[in-house]
C-alpha cells in the first residue's frame, strides 16, 4: 500500500469544501423534492380548476336568470386567478406568498359558496393546501371551518334533513387530515434521522481527518528522528572528535571532516527526499532493501566500527512500507550503536522466511538493561522503532546485557510471499 506523501497529507487536514455539483446527493435529493412538490401543485390545481368548472357550470343550469349569476362568474374567475397565479405571489411576498395566497382563495370561496352552495366541493383541494400551508393547529381549526360550510352548502341544496351529510364530510375530512397530519410526522422523523445521520457521517469525517493528521505527524517525526536528527548526531560527534585531534593528528582530523562531510551529503539529499515524497534515498534508487542495507553497512564502517551485512532466506518482494521502515530501523540502531555502545564490530542480517521478515542489528558493545526509556530521557529511538512495526503489525525485541553487546530484532509479518528467481539478491557478507 503506498505511503501518503506530505501533500497527500496536508490535503487530508486542509481540504476546503467543494462548491457542491449537480451529482451531489444533496443537491439531487432537493431537485427531486421540487419536482415533487410542482407535481403535487398541479394535481391540486387541475383538480380546484376541474371541480370550480364543474360547479359554475352547474349553477348556470339551474339558475341561469340568476341575479347572483355574474357575482358567481366575477368570484369564480377571482378563484382560478389566485390558484394558479400563487406561485407568482409566493415569489414577490418572499415566504408570506402561501399564507396571502390562502386567504384569498378561501376568502373568496367562502363568499362564493354563500352565495351559491354549488361550490362547496372546490373545499376538498383547499383542505389540501391548508394542511400544506399551516401549522397543525391552525390547519385543524381552517379544515373545521371547512367542513362546516360544506355541510351548510349541502343541507341548503338538499333541502331537507338527510342523516348522511351529517357523517360524510365529517368523515372524508378527519380521515384526510389523519392520514396527512401521520405523514407529515413520519416525513418530519425521517427528516431528523437523516440530519442525525449526515451529522455523524461529518464528525466521523472530521475525526478520521484528525487521526490521519495525528498518524502523519508521528510518522514524519519517525523519519526525521531516523534521518536529519541521526546524521546531525553523528556529524557533530566527528567534527568534536575532529576537533580534539586537530593539533596532534591532523590526517585522523581531516579524515572526520571528510566522513561528517559525507553525511552531511547524505542528509541534504535525505531532506529533497522529504520534499519529494519521503521515500528513502536508498530504496528510491532501486535495487531493494538488500542493497539499501549493504550500501548502508558500507558508509556506516569506519576504523572504529565493522559494519557488516549478510541476506538469508530466499528473496522475496516487499511492500514499500515494509522495506522504508527497516531501512529506518537499522539506520537508527546503527546511530545508537555509534552515539552509545563504543561496540568494535557490528553485523546486519536481514532474514526472509516466507511468512515474515526478521532483520537483526548486532553489537559487540557495552551493552546495556533492556527497560523502557524513562521519563526525562534524551531521544526516543527505540519508542520510535517500536511505533513503526506497530503500524505494520510487527514486533520490537532486544537482547542486552552489561558488557554482552546488543541485538535489536525487528520482525514483520508477510501476505502472500512470492519468491524471486536469479541470483542478483543472493546471499552475501562483507565488510
Amino acid at each position: 500500500m503506498p505511503r501518503p506523501t506530505p501533500r497527500a497529507a496536508e490535503g487530508a487536514g486542509s481540504r476546503t469544501p467543494r462548491p457542491p455539483s449537480e451529482g451531489d446527493p444533496a443537491i439531487r435529493d432537493a431537485q427531486g423534492a421540487d419536482r415533487d412538490d410542482r407535481w403535487l401543485d398541479t394535481v391540486m390545481n387541475t383538480a380546484f380548476i376541474a371541480l370550480l368548472a364543474g360547479s359554475l357550470l352547474r349553477y348556470l343550469i339551474k339558475h341561469p336568470e340568476s341575479p347572483r349569476v355574474p357575482w358567481v362568474i366575477g368570484l369564480s374567475a377571482a378563484l382560478a386567478v389566485f390558484q394558479l397565479a400563487g406561485h407568482r405571489l409566493a415569489a414577490r411576498t418572499r415566504g408570506r406568498g402561501d399564507l396571502v395566497r390562502l386567504g384569498l382563495v378561501v376568502g373568496c370561496w367562502v363568499v362564493i359558496v354563500l352565495l351559491a352552495p354549488s361550490f362547496a366541493w372546490c373545499a376538498v383541494p383547499l383542505i389540501y393546501t391548508g394542511l400544506r400551508s399551516l401549522p397543525t393547529r391552525a390547519a385543524v381549526a381552517l379544515v373545521a371551518v371547512l367542513c362546516a360550510l360544506v355541510m351548510i352548502a349541502e343541507w341548503r341544496l338538499r333541502q331537507g334533513v338527510d342523516p348522511l351529510l351529517l357523517l360524510l364530510p365529517p368523515a372524508v375530512v378527519v380521515l384526510a387530515t389523519a392520514v396527512f397530519l401521520h405523514m407529515r410526522r413520519q416525513a418530519d422523523r425521517l427528516r431528523a434521522l437523516v440530519d442525525d445521520l449526515l451529522r455523524t457521517r461529518r464528525e466521523l469525517a472530521a475525526i478520521e481527518r484528525r487521526e490521519g493528521v495525528l498518524a502523519e505527524r508521528q510518522r514524519l517525526s519517525m523519519e526525521i528522528h531516523d534521518t536529519l536528527a541521526q546524521g546531525l548526531s553523528s556529524q557533530q560527534m566527528l567534527l568534536q572528535a575532529a576537533e580534539r585531534v586537530w593539533d596532534s593528528d591532523p590526517d585522523k582530523a581531516r579524515g572526520h571532516v571528510r566522513t561528517a562531510e559525507s553525511i552531511a551529503e547524505r542528509s541534504l539529499a535525505e531532506a529533497r527526499r522529504f520534499v519529494h515524497d519521503l521515500a528513502p534515498a536508498e530504496l528510491a534508487e532501486g535495487g531493494g532493501l538488500a542493497r539499501a542495507l549493504r550500501a548502508l553497512a558500507e558508509r556506516e564502517s569506519t576504523d572504529a566500527l565493522r559494519v557488516r551485512f549478510h541476506l538469508d532466506g530466499v528473496p522475496v518482494p516487499l511492500p514499500d512500507r515494509v522495506e522504508s521502515a527497516l531501512l529506518r530501523i537499522a539506520q537508527g540502531a546503527l546511530a545508537n550503536v555509534r552515539e552509545h555502545a563504543d561496540a568494535s564490530a557490528a553485523a546486519l542480517t536481514l532474514s526472509q522466511l516466507g511468512d515474515q521478515v526478521v532483520l537483526d542489528i548486532a553489537d559487540d558493545g557495552a551493552g546495556f538493561l533492556p527497560v523502557e526509556r524513562a521519563p526525562g530521557v534524551r531521544g526516543h529511538g527505540l519508542a520510535a522503532m517500536r511505533a513503526r512495526l506497530r503500524q505494520l503489525g510487527g514486533a520490537l525485541t532486544i537482547e542486552s546485557a552489561p558488557g554482552q553487546g546488543t541485538v535489536v530484532s525487528a520482525a514483520i509479518p508477510l501476505e502472500r510471499p512470492r519468491p524471486v528467481d536469479g541470483g542478483a539478491d543472493a546471499p552475501l557478507e562483507h565488510g
